[in-house]
């Protein structure tokens, strides 16, 4: 096994336990989807034991000088916020995904680099997500504000709940109704790629080669001070900032990318939000994860119409494992709110996250959805019959609202009132399990 020293001494120097799995993203831009949609997905990998909740906060306008409490950080916050829904793990202030109602859609991923990963506590990544959907009114306009704090604030510290360190670095996939951006970082430096069309995706690696289109303007001086880069030959960024010395397990992300890679094309041209779903739920890709103390946590899909008089569509499973649980979806209204059955309860100062020493304790984070769906999983595996029974149920559900939600955006059906669909979905789903 000769590449085990070089494995420990990476995890040594990211202050990891263990080889890290995390994320895949995917967006399909016309001419990739089947529609006039840009599609958005994502499947977020996270600690197994850990809850995601879904939460709605709505727009606010801020007095001057207000501060914000971040994870572990405060900065002064936005004069104006937008109206989110985020998928959260719910000990932390940030979103590993979520959108915006200005129709912007941000996912992340773990990332290593030739960067060190700074031990002490700063914006982590999943703040940057929340941060850009709160202030940026496009995918670009968010792709500037999560820049700009990054240059001002930096990224870093505890990125799970638990007193052993586990920290990393971060890309984005930047989604609106007219394009796509790539958001890869190392440390305060970054570059970006615009997507204008087909399908693309980002997993727990470096993408983005030559084809920069936006660039911090350090970025090739400290590579080239560092001596990663000559300065003399094409600046390739995945090469140049790539570690040196990956842990052979970060392999896996990379037969995550290339598996999620073949799964978009092979539906280049017909992309819907089914086909999406579909491959969120995909487990011989490992994209449907489940492995060792990880697992697909929560899932998101979107459909954004590039009719701008059209609503964007946003699905969350708020329950782990998407191959076992359903999409529901969300659309911002007027009367929009966030649906208790899947917030998490609060804890407030008296939280283990908030005290210091952190993460001393644990507490009891599961929301009423995901104790009900922990409780039917337990029966699929008991009582394969009955477990089976209720899912291909809710299954049908899913489907119809799929097709309903679809034939609405392409005008063969009038849209109802839609705020209270999400309200609905969760509710029905509880009822079902019990």
């Amino acid at each position: 096994m000769g590449s085990a020293p070089a494995e420990s001494d990476f995890l040594r120097k990211t202050g990891m336990a263990e080889p890290p799995m995390s994320c895949d993203c995917f967006v399909s831009l016309p001419p990739g989807s089947r529609d006039d949609h840009v599609i958005f997905g994502k499947n977020s990998d996270r600690p197994r034991d850990e809850v995601q909740e879904v939460a709605y906060y709505p727009a606010v306008s801020h007095p001057p000088g207000s501060m914000l409490e971040c994870t572990y950080i405060q900065i002064p916050q936005g004069e104006q916020t937008h109206a989110v829904v985020l998928s959260k793990p719910a000990w932390m202030w940030g979103a590993e995904m979520g959108a915006n109602d200005q129709g912007v859609c941000i996912g992340n991923e773990a990332v290593w680099t030739r960067e060190a990963v700074s031990p002490g506590e700063a914006l982590l990544g999943m703040d940057l997500v929340r941060l850009g959907l709160e202030r940026g009114d496009s995918a670009w306009g968010a792709l500037t504000v999560i820049t700009s704090l990054l240059e001002q604030h930096g990224q870093g510290g505890p990125c799970r709940e638990d007193p052993e360190p586990f920290s990393y670095h971060n890309t984005f996939l930047l989604v609106d109704r007219n394009e796509a951006w790539v958001l890869e970082t190392a440390g305060r430096l970054w570059v970006a790629q615009k997507v204008t069309e087909g399908v693309k995706n980002i997993s727990n690696q470096l993408t983005i080669g030559a084809e920069v289109s936006a660039e911090h303007p350090e970025m090739r001086s400290v590579a080239q001070a560092q001596g990663w880069w000559d300065g003399e030959g094409e600046f390739n960024f995945s090469q140049v900032f790539s570690p040196e010395n990956p842990p052979a397990r970060m392999e896996l992300a990379k037969q995550r990318y290339r598996g999620g890679t073949e799964l978009l094309q092979q539906h280049d041209g017909s992309v819907t939000a089914e086909v999406m779903i579909s491959i969120l739920r995909d487990k011989p890709s490992g994209i449907c994860m489940d492995s060792g103390g990880f697992c697909t946590t929560g899932s998101m899909v979107s459909v954004l119409p590039r009719d701008s008089s059209l609503p964007c569509i946003h699905f969350f499973t708020a329950t782990p494992d998407p191959s076992r649980s359903i999409f529901k979806p969300f659309v911002f209204s007027d009367s929009s709110t966030s649906v208790l059955g899947v917030v998490s309860p609060q804890f407030g100062p008296d939280d283990p996250v908030r005290k210091q020493p952190r993460f001393q304790s644990q507490v009891d984070r599961r929301h009423e959805l995901y104790k009900a769906h922990q409780v039917a999983l337990s029966t699929m595996e008991t009582n394969p019959d009955e477990g089976l029974a209720i899912y291909e149920i809710l299954r049908d559900l899913e489907s119809q609202c799929l097709s309903d939600i679809s034939a609405m955006l392409n005008g063969e059906i009038p849209g109802e009132e839609l705020g209270d669909l999400f309200f609905d979905s969760v509710d029905t789903e509880i009822k079902f399990y019990q």
